[in-house]
């Protein structure tokens, strides 16, 4: 019997962040039914609760120590007897928040999450007289990770090729948290998406914080497109979807595989963060407003329907009027499909957050509402003129009798707008070919069937 291994018990997990933490999540939930566990959908119902924490930015740190508080009211007033505290704000601030949450019970961090089922059993059977703070040091390599418990649907999953990263963006505390880049061996990459393809995945996302740098570490060049040509040789898998590419690392043998690898959904999210070269280098992003206008054209004319979704970042420290301006001028003559836009966030320990002169919060929030109505005006505008287009469509999930929320290969998984279907003798996962018929909002309407007038364009659903 494993080590941990208590089948009375039960563990239910609170978890926050983005994609990369939602494989942390699945591999502390992995871990924790290996060693047989009974998982909880409702951390209420919990002996255990853990909470996968993000601490990217101030915002998520606040949303963390929220869902902690959360946790330890249900230890106060529950069946809860013990709360472990996970992930990127563990990493970083567990030995100092250990003294301001005694309640918490473990800090354990990003580290291997195959000890947190010994360490829950531990807090239950001997309760410690002070909080257990099991933070270590990050592995050298791509560490162990052992099985996942999934918690997206059965159709798509998201494979992780990397953890950390080199390029010490000068606003980004992720090195400080996750450590420098480590890929993960391309052989591991394909049992894994393997072994994802035979429990039911049909759409693989590969994410990291740095996708296109894939392989660097350990080959001394970048083997994404290798990768993705592997991949799409995997069967069952039907789409293939890449996010989190650095403008800088977008080389000629990523755009080729990007046009030509089977499978491959044309989307393309390429994280732009500012079109102002001062702020740009200031930033330390490596790249210029020209190199990229210049990549997303090349982009545009090999890809055919492509999908091309960014993040900026309004407010770094000295960003100018005229800064702001160069900023909203790329969007509006690039026209991206998709955008996200934050308001800078000062990190202790960075680079950036010894430059001045400081934007005033008041002053970021205002930018950041402005690039979302310019953006606003411009995806409200694609959205109309997908009307009466046909598309391929993954089913989500099911909202009602006859009606799902779905995708094509234009929206990626949680981060964008869906697409809700409606039709007879459907189920969740299926893929099907729909009318778009209407557009509310970021949002489109559509039908089986029907009379389209013709087909979306996405070489990445042709095997």
């Amino acid at each position: 019997m494993p080590h941990g291994r208590r089948r009375s018990y039960r563990m239910g997990l609170i978890s926050l962040g983005c994609a990369k933490n939602e494989v942390d999540a699945e591999r502390i939930l992995g871990a924790a039914a290996e060693a047989g566990w009974l998982v909880c959908g409702d951390p209420a119902d919990a002996d255990v609760v853990v909470v996968n924490t993000c601490g990217f930015i101030e915002a998520a740190k606040i949303e963390s120590l929220g869902a902690i508080q959360e946790a330890l009211d249900l230890k106060a007033g529950g069946r809860c007897r013990a709360v472990i505290v996970a992930g990127c704000l563990a990493e970083r601030y567990g030995r100092e928040l250990a003294r301001e949450l005694p309640g918490v019970d473990a800090w354990l961090g990003i580290a291997d999450p195959r000890q947190l089922p010994a360490l829950a059993a531990g807090l239950l059977e001997r309760p410690a007289p002070r909080p257990v703070v099991a933070l270590e040091p990050l592995p050298g390599g791509f560490g162990a990770e052992g099985p996942r418990l999934r918690i997206t649907p059965r159709h798509y999953a998201y494979l992780r090729i990397t953890e950390g990263c080199d390029n010490r963006c000068s606003y980004c505390a992720i090195p400080l948290i996750r450590g420098p880049l480590r890929s993960k061996p391309l052989e591991t990459c394909l049992d894994e998406a393997r072994d994802l393809a035979a429990d039911g995945c049909r759409e693989l996302v590969l994410i990291g914080q740095d996708t296109t740098n894939y392989g660097l570490d350990l080959t001394g060049c970048r083997s994404l497109p290798r990768l993705l040509a592997e991949l799409a040789e995997i069967e069952p898998l039907h789409w293939l979807r890449v996010l989190y590419s650095h403008p800088a690392h977008f080389d000629a043998a990523t755009l080729d595989a990007f046009a030509a690898t089977p499978k491959l959904c044309p989307y393309v999210d390429l994280p732009i963060q500012h079109a102002s070269d001062p702020v740009l280098t200031r930033m330390g992003r490596r790249t210029t407003r020209a190199a990229m206008a210049d990549l997303i054209a090349r982009l545009r004319e090999r890809i055919p329907g492509l999908v091309l979704r960014t993040t900026v970042l309004v407010g770094y420290p000295g960003e100018t009027e005229a800064d702001f301006a160069a900023l909203l001028d790329f969007i509006g003559a690039v026209e991206f499909d998709r955008l996200g836009a934050f308001a800078y966030s000062e990190e202790e320990s960075t680079p950036a957050a010894a430059e001045g002169p400081a934007v005033p919060p008041a002053v970021r929030e205002a930018r950041r509402g402005e690039v979302m109505r310019r953006q606003q005006a411009i995806a409200f505008r694609k959205a109309k003129a997908r009307v009466g287009a046909r598309a391929e469509v993954v089913l989500d999930r099911r909202l009602g009798a006859g009606l799902f929320a779905g995708r094509s290969y234009a929206e990626a998984p949680d981060v964008d707008g869906l697409i809700h279907v409606r039709g007879r003798g459907l189920g969740a996962g299926q893929f099907v070919e729909a009318e778009i018929t209407d557009a509310v909002g970021y949002d489109l309407e559509a039908r089986v069937g029907g009379k389209a007038t013709r087909r979306e364009e996405a070489h990445g659903s042709r095997a």
